[in-house]
């Protein structure tokens, strides 16, 4: 047999390993119902916008909630007419049967319900990070695999057109050879748990991952990074716990490697003032560019909630803005867009090979920002994704 470059041997494992989990997809959609039983746990702030989406969702059946403050799931369920509702994850499981577990809990907590979860027989959509650390993520997916079960992790933003329109610009050569990138998004921070700020929360899992997903999306797997993390805000008062200790980066600045001499650059905080807010209405700057040598493109808004991308290609002319149309993207889109793969067995373009490797480059990031060295990567997905 011929020896086979690192490339193309993880070319060859990523097909393989695609191959296994359609056969999965299809499995389930050969076998079960059209909708999908959903629980949900996690009935705070973010699941807000969940509930109301994945209940106009024609494969979702939401038959479960649950939260460790009981009275967020009696009233998540009361408000969506969810016939089930429990205050701990093991009588979640143990309760109505449900094919997908989507977990929307403190961040902290991800990995270790996910895993919960896994083990119990149960898909698996996460917010991000799925998991804590790279390899407590890598553990996750060697057990779904293990068992025919699928896990996904946020965020969804290669779901979007805009990102599709970048993607189809950069693989065409449309702005000649790539060279550089930048993403940034920032605000003066969360004031309602104090989770974003406790070892394990931080600016990057919350914030930076969308940018780092949207890069390396767009750009290909990062081969090594250099980063810096700081604490500008020492202490925070949030409304859970009152006055509070920062224990996570507030502040941070990555540099990334990819293949061919591309660098992009994220930048993410809980320290920048925004007029647009967390929900970042409003925004209609870039907050993500690609330049080459032909031209360079910026998405508008954020990359979560894009406006369209503004294209320049001509030394005379002015820049156009594409790609408006949003076509109904919305952040809080991969549970509903899971479910219908599931449903129908396709494969969606999210992948848990993707999301691996930001929760890799963020762990990277860390641990580059106390060595101050580079740090080379190990991880890689299936590339370009579209």
């Amino acid at each position: 047999m011929e020896n086979l470059s690192r490339s193309e041997f993880l070319r060859q494992t990523a097909l393989a390993g695609a191959g296994l989990l359609l056969s999965s997809l299809k499995t389930f959609a050969d076998t079960e119902q059209r909708k999908i039983r959903v629980a949900i746990i996690g009935c705070g702030s973010v699941s807000g916008q969940y509930f109301p989406h994945l209940s106009k969702s024609p494969f979702v059946e939401i038959v479960s909630c649950c939260d460790i403050i009981h009275q967020r799931a009696i009233d998540r369920a009361k408000e969506f007419k969810v016939p089930n509702h429990y205050p701990h994850i093991d009588k979640l499981l143990a309760g109505a049967p449900f094919d997908l577990m989507i977990t929307l809990t403190d961040m902290q907590e991800h990995g270790r319900l996910n895993k919960q979860a896994l083990t119990a027989g149960k898909h698996v959509w996460s917010e991000k990070p799925m998991a804590n650390t790279y390899a407590e993520g890598k553990a996750l997916l060697d057990l779904a695999k293990s068992k025919k079960l699928r896990i996904w992790g946020a965020p969804a933003v290669v779901n979007s057109p805009q990102f599709a329109y970048m993607s189809k610009m950069i693989q065409e050569g449309k702005l000649g050879r790539v060279a550089a990138a930048h993403g940034h998004y920032g605000h003066t921070g969360p004031t309602w748990s104090a989770f974003f700020y406790e070892k394990g929360g931080g600016s990057m899992p919350d914030l930076g991952v969308y940018n780092i997903a949207t890069l390396t999306g767009l750009l290909g797997p990062a081969r090594s990074i250099i980063a810096m993390t700081t604490i500008v805000n020492p202490e925070r008062t949030v409304d859970n716990k009152g006055k509070i200790k920062v224990e996570a980066e507030d502040n941070a600045m990555l540099i990334l490697q990819h293949d061919k001499g591309v660098l992009s650059h994220v930048q993410c905080g809980f320290n920048y003032f925004d007029p647009h807010g967390h929900e970042g209405k409003g925004q209609t700057q870039s907050t993500i560019r690609i330049w080459g040598d032909y031209g360079n493109m910026g998405m508008i808004g954020y990359d979560w909630a894009p406006l369209g991308v503004e294209v320049a290609t001509s030394w005379t002319e002015p820049p156009k803005i594409e790609q408006v149309d949003a076509k109904g993207y919305v952040w809080q889109e991969g549970a509903s867009v899971i479910s219908e793969s599931l449903s129908k067995g396709i494969e969606p373009i999210i992948a848990v090979d993707h999301a691996l490797h930001v929760l890799e480059i963020i762990e990277a990031a860390r641990a580059s920002s106390a060595s101050g060295k580079k740090i080379n990567l190990q991880s890689t997905f299936k590339w370009p994704m579209l």
